[in-house]
């Protein structure tokens, strides 16, 4: 174990390597949050336990949650393009803490349902900013493992705050609401004190910019589109893990306290394998690192039907886990490289809210399939849909390919990364 986890110091030196001292800021900024996100994983418990909701009732609320979600890689994209990530940054972070105390002390149900919504959108409002902000201040050269850092780094977060909420509740779902708002606060001072503006300066508006909003500029984009799709696709089959899996695999005979530990596999494995993962991925094109991705997750989730015991669900998580890890950084590169350095924002905004989107489709399709044509269905549904995400990450490579060389004769801002 001291050799392991000398060797992961090292990787990480070697990985943490020339970037900025901004990017350190955002990355410290992200550790602090995450290490107080308390609230999210727990809301259901609490609107059940605490406020006495039914269960019907707690689920729309989290919908609602959701919703707000969704909303947020729209405009928080389109202000860090508008006003600047700074500025987008501190008050979505600010305004997220003061919704965070809001459903915390909210007693009717309207007040509950409407701070939800609002959580979801102030709360998620920053992290369009974060990835534009990281594209204007890292090297095109270093993005991809920068943002594999700042995925990790979230893991690491995550995977602390759990076990911390657990010994917070102790003092009362109101404590996890108030340290929740806090960490959120104080990353927003971390910006204010530390982060300078980092928009580029915008290009001069198109001549019917007037008539069209510059957060639907993604979706007009063909090759972003084509992009988009497989990744949605492989975030659904992804999101299967947070109500379809934990369904199933107790159905089977696994105790909560297995399955838990199996999930806890999958954080691991980030905190253990993303700094070493970072390099590797570099090597290779990212179209083939994405058709991996969504491979490996597809394949992973689809051997959840060959049964319920801890070795082989343990394995299954094994596989999806490095579908995630293979996907998360190069993604955003990827992303970084197709918005016009003006619109950053907005696309990293389409990108998040295809996650959001995912979130709130998931576990509606995934019960329903399995209500309908049961487990077996579901997971083989899950690896088919993954080997055709695969495979149309493969075969839309070209055009991201012919867009990437017709940019980099005007710009010299893209990675020299294959697609």
């Amino acid at each position: 174990m001291k050799h392991l986890l000398g060797q992961l110091r090292a990787e990480f030196r070697a990985t943490a390597g020339g970037l900025p001292g901004t990017y350190w800021y955002l990355w410290t900024g992200t550790l602090v949050n995450r290490l107080g996100a308390f609230v999210v994983p727990f809301l259901t418990l609490y609107l059940t336990r605490e406020r006495g909701f039914r269960v019907e009732e707690a689920g729309l609320v989290v919908s609602l949650h959701g919703t707000g979600g969704v909303l947020a890689g729209l405009v928080g994209g389109t202000l860090a393009d508008r006003i600047g990530r700074r500025k987008t940054l501190v008050a979505g972070l600010w305004l997220g803490s003061a919704a965070m105390l809001s459903l915390g002390f909210a007693q009717a149900t309207w007040h509950i349902c409407v701070s939800a919504f609002m959580l979801g959108l102030l709360g998620d409002l920053y992290r369009p900013a974060v990835s534009a902000a990281i594209a204007d201040v890292v090297k095109p050269a270093d993005r991809t493992r920068a943002y594999g850092l700042l995925y990790w780094v979230v893991n690491v977060g995550f995977s602390i705050a759990l076990p911390l909420a657990g010994l917070a509740s102790r003092f009362g779902f109101l404590a996890l609401f108030v340290a929740d708002a806090c960490t959120t606060f104080l990353y927003g001072l971390i910006v204010w004190w530390k982060v300078p503006e980092t928009r580029p300066e915008r290009a001069a508006p198109a001549a019917d910019s007037t008539q069209r909003l510059p957060s639907l500029a993604p979706f007009r984009d063909a090759v972003f589109l084509a992009f988009a799709l497989p990744i949605l696709l492989t975030s659904i089959i992804f999101s299967q893990n947070n109500v379809t899996l934990p369904l199933d695999l107790t159905s089977r005979g696994m105790s909560l306290a297995t399955f838990g530990t199996v999930l806890s596999v999958n954080g691991v494995l980030i905190v253990l394998l993303q700094p070493f993962a970072g390099r590797a991925i570099g090597r290779i094109r990212r179209a083939t690192s994405l058709a991996w991705a969504s491979g490996l997750t597809g394949l992973g989730f689809g051997m959840h039907a060959l049964g319920a015991s801890p070795g082989l669900a343990v394995l299954a998580v094994v596989i999806w886990t490095l579908g995630e890890i293979a996907q998360a950084p190069v993604a955003s590169a990827v992303v970084a490289d197709l918005a016009p350095p003006e619109q950053r924002g907005t696309y990293q905004g389409a990108y998040y809210m295809l996650w959001a989107l995912s979130a709130g489709i998931a576990p509606t399709l995934g019960s329903w399939v399995m209500g309908h044509y049961g487990a077996y269905t579901l997971w083989g549904g899950c690896l088919a849909v993954g080997v055709f995400a695969a495979g149309w990450h493969l075969a839309v490579a070209d055009a991201r390919r012919h867009r990437m060389e017709a940019l980099r004769r005007t710009r010299s801002d893209l990675s020299a990364s294959l697609d």
